[in-house]
């Protein structure tokens, strides 16, 4: 079903038009014409995903690479001189390659940049565990939208896909971690929906894994105000390198079956943590369409 036709997707263009004509990754004629930018200041993480490997690196295009770790003047003056030489440039996001909400830069950043340059749609990434601690000052840091990975709702599931959870100095192994960071996430959505953000739910099919858990993900994260859902393919790496890939009909299966629920964004094309440009157009940087790393 494309998104015009989906009655779902009347609510969020009226509700948040000023977000889905602005935000490349919410937006399908955004992504298209509007620029973004992540910068890269947030490495530590506080969960292991099978799917992932973080590491510095100039040239791979996947998720969770950068080609260097940021600080904040660095930052700042990285986003000084994409704002003077792209005019499209509308939204500043925090996508690792570590998770942002687990780095306090993170935080110092959003308000100086809030500070600095008001006009632009904060966004960040986020694996979700530390939502519910932390969504008064995300609010405060100016955010505007987060992304939340969701991989699983029953942590029989969820201990396949991550390895560890580490939450107030404890590491947690397997199903008792991805308990506590399938209900934290959930919660963290509800925190940040009555604070006014805007929350898309990102989740990794992996096929044979997962499959089956996602319009539940869908289902339990639209009762709890999340507006829009991106399905993206398993990229296999790490805990998962001899796992396959779904197939493009395993992909669009999934996205009309969480389609009932949430209205589904189709264009993510899983970019660096450092990318930058418009996403939809081809060619440099700004090919590598956005995926919040979770």
């Amino acid at each position: 079903m494309a998104e015009k036709e989906n009655p779902k997707w009347a609510g969020i263009g009226s509700k948040f038009a000023h977000l889905t004509a602005a935000h490349p990754c919410f937006g399908v004629k955004a992504h298209f014409t509007v620029a973004r930018i992540h910068l890269p200041v947030a490495p530590r993480c506080n969960i292991q995903c099978r799917y992932c490997v973080r590491k510095i690196d100039k040239c791979e295009q996947k998720p969770g690479i950068a080609a260097c770790i940021m600080d904040d003047e660095m930052a700042l003056k990285r986003l000084e001189a994409e704002v003077k030489s792209n005019p499209s440039l509308k939204v500043v996001g925090i996508a690792g390659p570590g998770d942002p909400l687990e780095n306090e830069a993170t935080y110092r950043l959003l308000g100086r940049i809030k500070e600095s340059y008001p006009d632009l749609i904060l966004c960040l990434s986020t694996n979700g565990l530390l939502i519910e601690d932390v969504a008064d000052k995300l609010k405060d840091c100016g955010v505007r939208t987060v992304t939340v990975t969701i991989n699983a709702v029953d942590p029989e599931v969820g201990s396949k896909i991550y390895e560890w959870v580490r939450y107030n100095g404890e590491t947690l192994d397997e199903a008792k971690g991805a308990g506590l960071l399938i209900q934290k996430q959930f919660r963290g959505i509800e925190e940040l929906v009555k604070r006014g953000v805007v929350v898309r739910i990102n989740t990794v099919l992996i096929p044979g894994v997962n499959t089956h858990q996602i319009p539940r993900i869908a289902e339990e994260a639209s009762k709890r105000g999340a507006s829009l859902m991106n399905i993206i393919p398993l990229i296999p790496q790490h805990g998962f390198k001899d796992h396959r890939r779904p197939t493009c009909q395993e992909l669009e299966e999934a996205r009309k079956a969480a389609e009932k629920h949430l209205p589904q964004f189709r264009l993510c094309r899983q970019c660096r943590a450092d990318a930058a440009g418009i996403p939809g157009k081809e060619g440099g940087s700004g090919a590598t369409s956005e995926y919040f790393h979770g």
